[in-house]
């Protein structure tokens, strides 16, 4: 099993854990595996066109995604999957 550590603003949809578990090949399976599991929470992941929201940082052990395969980023099971909103401010 693969640990998505869920970040404090998705913990409603997780029911307040802080680190789930999926079995998933990849990050975009890994999505449909967590929407079955907590209804909504695909739709605060991803876009309408099913891309991952671009506010959005994914990181697989320690390694953005977007640097690796994308959503078609494959998992293994001792993998640790991070979501991580992205933090905008400054002036």
């Amino acid at each position: 099993m693969t640990k998505v550590r869920i970040p404090t603003p998705l913990r409603p949809k997780t029911g307040g854990k802080s680190e789930v578990e999926v079995s998933a090949s990849n990050i975009s399976e890994m999505i449909e595996h967590l929407e079955t599991s907590y209804p909504g929470i695909k739709e605060r992941l991803c876009d309408e066109t099913g891309e991952i929201r671009r506010f959005l940082n994914i990181y697989l052990n320690e390694e953005d995604i977007r640097f690796l395969e994308g959503k078609n980023t494959p998992l293994k099971d001792t993998d640790e999957v991070s979501i991580i909103p992205a933090i905008a401010g400054g002036r």
